[in-house]
């Protein structure tokens, strides 16, 4: 059966960039190659030029669709926080909430993690991009923003604070994450890096 019988339309652009998702959750970034995609795909490596101009463009495709899986997995811990009455408590647990959804996936998908954080345009300057959004049509850094606007709505995060305050909390907690997934605490016990991200993220939210 030829591509032209299988696919229609966006569906082999998708297909492809499914396929690229699939090969970086097991090797990370290094693992979308635009020829191994091709055969997973079962078409020939010219029919995908006819959706990405190079490799490059179907990384960047791929480095999209995790990033938004990223971002799903912090909308998810958010949600208990967004039901929150009191303001000042809502804020709180939506900052904890990003940060607790950032580690865990560094943790739980490692490969997709490593991938959406690799080398290519820097996320807060390139235009928006719905593939790196998930329900709430953020990107992770904008989830990020949210919370901590939502901090400074609610008198916890001073106004005068709050410029750049999505670096200083996103490096810390970045830097937590590549510890557990590339350094000294990848030996630490799942328990022994819970108890330090939950401290981490009190340490984070005191020193903004």
């Amino acid at each position: 059966m030829s591509s032209r019988d299988r696919y229609h339309h966006g569906d082999l652009r998708q297909a492809m960039v499914a396929a690229g998702l699939a090969l970086a959750r097991e090797g990370g970034p290094q693992a979308v190659v635009l020829r191994e995609v091709s055969r997973l795909t079962g078409v020939a490596p010219n029919a995908a030029y006819r959706h990405f101009a190079n490799h490059l463009a179907l990384f960047e495709a791929v480095r999209a669709a995790a990033l938004g899986a990223l971002a799903q997995a912090i909308e998810q811990e958010m949600k208990a926080a967004e039901q929150l009455p009191d303001a000042v408590a809502r804020a709180r647990g939506l900052l904890a909430a990003v940060g607790r959804g950032y580690l865990r996936f560094a943790e739980a998908e490692t490969g997709w993690f490593r991938t959406a954080f690799a080398a290519g345009a820097f996320d807060v300057k390139v235009p928006p991009d719905p593939s790196r959004t998930a329900d709430k049509g953020l990107n992770p850094y904008e989830l990020l923003s949210y919370a901590l606007d939502a901090m400074a709505a609610a008198g916890v995060l001073p106004p005068e604070r709050r410029p750049g305050a999505e670096f200083l909390a996103w490096s810390t907690v970045h830097g937590m994450a590549m510890l557990s997934i590339d350094g000294p605490l990848r030996s630490a016990t799942p328990e022994q890096r819970k108890a330090l991200g939950l401290r981490l993220l009190a340490m984070v939210e005191k020193g903004i």
